[in-house]
């Protein structure tokens, strides 16, 4: 079908051009706002051409294209009469099907998400360093570490270093952005809290500073690598700058506010918001620090289970943040390692899935929906297959359990984060990388076997159907 026919088949599925309020996408799901849920056709809708899985989540009624083809289907739709919205607005329409929890964690997603871009570069430049200044691969190249220009190794440096160095400017911009500030006010912001006539937080760390106190019990630092400080003051500072603006008059408004907004939140950040957080994140980076530390592979093994089933929920945004603080002050991601197993087994269901049935629709549908999950993207994989026939789903759970506890035991971890499976081999490429791939092909392997053998049956496929129709029947009725 073209692309047009299957946006007109989508909004006859779902009830007509009438029964739209709202429609914006993401990378790789049409979101929709309707009316009248009980006119949505959801069998017709997961039958139509190119949808690789339908569900409701947060209010939104969210159809998966996958990547490239989303975007031309929402213009064919917005064209048809799809009321266009931008995703903020439409997560607006969604904030009262939240619950604060799920509220707080989407907040999170929204203020990470921007900066996440640079990060994975980041965290591909360390890769690529590593691989560029390894003893054996300079052995091909027939030179040594010694044999490296200093001036290259300093340029290397300041690609691998600047995103983290100045990481509290990028969270209180995207922050003041996400809550209706002035995001140039965000970076100053933060930036002061990274200012180099602070003591530098790592040269804290490793004793060769030591940090200021005032008021005799207050300790002033530098918060480099911090995440929750510069959150908390973006938070605060957009909220104070809105409120000025609401009583100072307009003639003033470009001097006084943000000369107010930066004085009296620099002075909050760095005396009482810093301290503060600063603290708590090491209390809870050190707790997340212990899990992942857990012997024999435990730490694998839990995370590597649990991590799918979190993306279900759509609450796993939180693990941006711990990604962040396990980077920013460690250098290293063991998380990314044990999650990139959870994705690649949900990949092996699939692909098993897609190699047992006789069903060309359902062929059609999981293999580049396992293509997707091997390319760090397990939505098709989860929605459009695996949840439907469930079974596909726990036999993918515990493939990530094994291959977790395999990344465990052999203490992988990545370089950056945000990327897994295929490309996140780029972050493996120091001295890791057999390592990353035996980890990946034991998550694959355990899943797909497990799938083939015990986890999906085309008469299982036929049965659903069956109760599927015998429902939408009772329905129609």
């Amino acid at each position: 079908m073209e692309n047009r026919e299957i946006a007109k088949a989508v909004i006859e599925a779902i009830g007509g051009a009438g029964n739209i309020r709202s429609t914006a996408h993401c990378a790789t799901r049409l979101r929709l706002m309707v009316n009248d849920e009980s006119l949505i056709n959801k069998e017709k809708v997961e039958s139509i051409d190119k949808v690789k899985g339908a569900f409701f989540n947060s209010g939104q009624y969210q159809i998966i294209f996958g990547t490239g083809t989303v975007n031309k289907i929402y213009d064919e739709i917005t064209k048809l009469g799809g009321n266009e919205s931008s995703k903020i607005e439409i997560k607006d329409e969604a904030v009262e099907s939240r619950n604060w929890f799920q509220q707080m964690l989407r907040t999170f997603g929204d203020v990470f998400v921007p900066i996440i871009p640079v990060l994975v570069a980041t965290g591909l430049f360390m890769g690529l360093r590593g691989l560029l200044t390894q003893p054996q691969v300079l052995a091909v190249l027939g030179t040594t570490p010694e044999a490296i220009n200093p001036n290259f190794l300093l340029y290397t440096q300041i690609l691998t270093d600047t995103a983290f160095a100045f990481l509290p400017a990028l969270i209180a911009w995207s922050t003041f952005k996400v809550f209706g500030g002035s995001p140039v006010i965000g970076i100053v912001l933060g930036l002061m809290l990274v200012n180099p006539v602070l003591p530098n937080a790592y040269a804290i760390a490793d004793g060769s500073a030591a940090p200021l106190i005032i008021a005799g019990f207050i300790p002033i630092v530098g918060y480099q690598g911090t995440v929750l400080p510069a959150f908390i003051a973006g938070v605060l500072g957009a909220k104070f700058e809105k409120s000025l603006r609401k009583v100072i008059p307009d003639t003033l408004d470009l001097l006084v506010t943000p000369v107010l907004t930066l004085l009296v939140m620099s002075l909050l950040s760095l005396m009482i918001i810093g301290p503060i957080f600063h603290s708590m994140e090491t209390v809870v980076l050190n707790a997340t620090e212990w899990i992942l530390d857990l012997p024999f592979g435990l730490a694998g093994l839990i995370i590597g289970f649990s991590h799918q089933l979190i993306v279900v929920t759509g609450i796993h945004h939180i693990f941006n943040f711990l990604e962040v603080q396990l980077l920013a002050n460690t250098g290293a991601n063991p998380f990314n390692a044990i999650i990139t197993c959870a994705i690649a087994a949900q990949g092996g269901a699939t692909l098993a899935v897609a190699v047992k049935t006789n069903s060309s629709k359902l062929k059609a549908l999981a293999f580049p929906s396992a293509l997707s999950a091997f390319l760090g993207i397990t939505e098709p994989a989860i929605f459009g297959v695996n949840l439907r026939y469930v079974k596909p789903f726990i036999m993918g759970l515990i493939g990530g359990a094994a291959g977790g506890f395999t990344a465990s035991l052999m203490s992988l971890a990545g370089t950056g984060m945000s990327i897994t499976v295929i490309p996140g081999t780029l972050l493996y490429l120091n001295g890791q990388l057999i390592q990353y791939v035996l980890a990946n092909l034991v998550s694959i392997g355990v899943a797909f076997v497990l799938t083939y053998m015990f986890g999906y049956s085309d008469k299982l496929r036929e049965e659903k159907l069956g109760v599927l129709n015998f429902w939408m029947n009772k329905l129609k009725k």
